[in-house]
């Protein structure tokens, strides 16, 4: 059928219902899923996982051991089943023993460090000895009772005695190896000489002397001269006028000949009394030395102090800071611990003002002494007066609270009834 409509055709057809659903696809009764009996196998993918058998961990264990012992059991051999049931049933006990016995071992081989064995130490240390290689303490030579510190003491008392022979005999070497004028020098300056310009003049005079030719006239009068000067034979003049009578009558050489042993003899000694007398101050040195510690010691041993009480702490400070010449010095030298402490204090730390104490100290100990008493006394006295003029305005302070209370009660005692009016109606 067709209409026109303002020049427009239409047309209208009729469709059935099954060619509509066949044009827009709508769903029927094929397409709506049912349950079904059978199930479809679903084909595996990549994420999927295969069924794992679990089943053994409901079944129980079986143990290889069991079997063997069931398998024995019909055998013929009764005995080794035996053995292997009770290996079975012990095998936990043993398995607990054996970890036990390795951790025992375990803990004895980190115990620490043995404990030392006396008898042996005791007879090594006696075998050393009868080698003439250790040297005992004077009586001891028992080493039963002797402990580990002992031993390292014996041991180093014993290192630094060879240490110090060692150190001695090389010194003697090296000296006796030495020509004799440095072998004269350096004696001199182990003894502490300082003179040294005078020492090295007499050696060189020595060793000229001992360098003269007899042999030559000019040897022969040098000679001559320094024996006649060594002798006191008399002035220039005098020794000349003689060296020149020799030489007229031909005796000068004859007198060389005597005068040169007599005149080397007479250097040595000068040099050898040069070296006495410095071996002779080394050991004033010494023995002043010596006093001083001895006084030293007398003077701190009694513990006390010009009144002051000293423990022994303080003794062994002041006694050792006295007379160990434990620290460097400005002057090259070794000194102790109050010569270390002035330098300290003058130079290094500079404290001035401890310095002039200590110098006050020790210029005038008395008045010193006096002064800083007097300040002391002077500082008590300031404290007992603070102490008093405290203790007087407090009761000040307190007695005038007691008069004003007592005004108070005074005032409220004295007040007194009014009285009676005469003119007042009844």
């Amino acid at each position: 059928m067709s209409e026109t409509i303002n020049n427009l055709e239409t047309e209208v057809q009729k469709v059935s219902i099954e060619e509509l659903d066949n044009l827009l696809g709508m769903p029927g009764a094929e397409s709506v899923m049912t349950p079904s009996d059978k199930k479809e196998e679903s084909k595996p993918t990549f994420f999927s996982k295969d069924s794992v058998d679990m089943s053994f961990v409901d079944e129980p264990e079986v143990e290889e051991k069991e079997e063997i012992i069931d398998e024995l059991d019909s055998s013929e051999e009764p005995d080794l089943s035996e053995e292997l049931k009770v290996e079975v049933k012990n095998e936990k006990v043993e398995i607990d023993d054996i970890i036990n016995e390795v951790e025992t071992e375990d803990s004895e081989s980190n115990a620490g460090r043995p404990k030392l064995d006396k008898e042996g130490m005791s007879q090594l240390t006696k075998e050393l000895i009868s080698e003439g290689l250790l040297t005992p303490f004077e009586g001891e030579e028992d080493f039963k009772d002797y402990t580990l510190n002992d031993y390292k003491e014996l041991f180093n008392a014993n290192f630094n005695q060879k240490a110090g022979e060692f150190d001695k005999r090389a010194k003697h070497e090296f000296f006796s190896n030495l020509p004799h004028e440095l072998q004269y020098a350096a004696k001199y300056i182990s003894d502490g000489g300082t003179d040294l310009k005078g020492l090295f003049s007499v050696l060189a005079k020595n060793q000229t002397v001992k360098e003269l030719d007899i042999s030559t006239e000019k040897g022969q009068e040098s000679i001559a001269r320094n024996y006649l000067e060594a002798t006191n034979f008399g002035d220039e003049e005098d020794i000349q006028e003689q060296i020149e009578e020799w030489k007229d009558l031909g005796k000068l050489e004859d007198k060389v000949g005597k005068f040169k042993p007599k005149l080397d003899k007479m250097q040595e000694s000068i040099v050898q009394k040069q070296l006495m007398e410095q071996e002779k101050i080394k050991k004033e040195q010494e023995n002043a030395s010596q006093m001083y510690i001895e006084s030293v010691y007398s003077t701190l041993s009694p513990g006390e102090l010009n009144g002051v009480k000293l423990d022994q702490k303080m003794q062994n400070l002041l006694y050792t800071g006295l007379v160990q010449p434990n620290y460097p010095s400005i002057s090259g030298k070794p000194t102790n611990l109050f010569g270390h402490l002035i330098e300290k204090y003058q130079f290094v730390e500079p404290n001035h003002g401890l310095i002039a104490e200590a110098l006050w100290l020790l210029a005038d100990p008395k008045g010193y002494r006096e002064k800083i008493s007097s300040v002391a006394k002077n500082t008590h006295v300031e404290d007992t007066v603070k102490k008093l003029k405290t203790e007087q305005s407090n009761r000040i302070s307190s007695s005038g609270a007691d008069v004003n209370a007592k005004a108070s009660q005074t005032s409220k005692r004295g007040l007194q009834k009014p009285s009676k009016n005469f003119f007042k109606r009844k």
